[in-house]
């Protein structure tokens, strides 16, 4: 009986100490976060979070067809990225694809660049030549971050 006591207060034990690492890790890393500033005026596209590290970023949003005239069939959200001396950093474009009246399509850019300070969007009809940016894979959710924990312990001690 005393085994099974120790056993429950040793998993007991653990389990409070996986939810204050978890709690300190996602507080230390988005305390890191600072908002960016956005400059344009494009009402297609309303963004809700947009915030940088010194070194990456994301930002996610809102691609919102409003009026009956507007095609979006292959054209392209436009995002180029800004230090404070107004060098450009970088740029990214996401596809719209085809969005009907009243439609709408959320999307996620992470990036990993340096400093910076603000961004603006545009629409744009196709791709430019110039080096496009390089995408950091999305984040995790938790599903499939405790999914990935149990196959690794499974690895460790299976």
């Amino acid at each position: 009986m005393d085994k099974i006591k120790s056993y429950f207060k040793y998993i007991i034990w653990i389990v409070l100490f996986f939810i204050f690492s978890e709690f300190l890790i996602n507080v230390g890393l988005n305390s890191n976060y600072r908002d960016i500033e956005r400059k344009d005026n494009v009402s297609q596209v309303s963004i809700y979070q947009a915030d940088a590290t010194k070194v990456n970023g994301r930002i996610r949003g809102i691609i919102k067809n409003s009026a009956p005239e507007t095609n979006f069939g292959g054209k392209y959200i436009k995002i180029d990225f800004y230090s404070k001396r107004d060098v450009n950093l970088g740029k990214k474009y996401i596809e719209i694809g085809t969005l009907k009246e009243g439609e709408t399509k959320p999307f996620e850019v992470l990036f990993k660049l340096k400093d910076v300070d603000y961004y603006e969007v545009s629409v744009v009809d196709q791709k430019d030549q110039g080096e496009e940016i390089e995408i950091l894979p999305k984040e995790w959710t938790r599903p499939e971050i405790l999914l990935a924990t149990a196959f690794t312990f499974l690895i460790f001690w299976g």
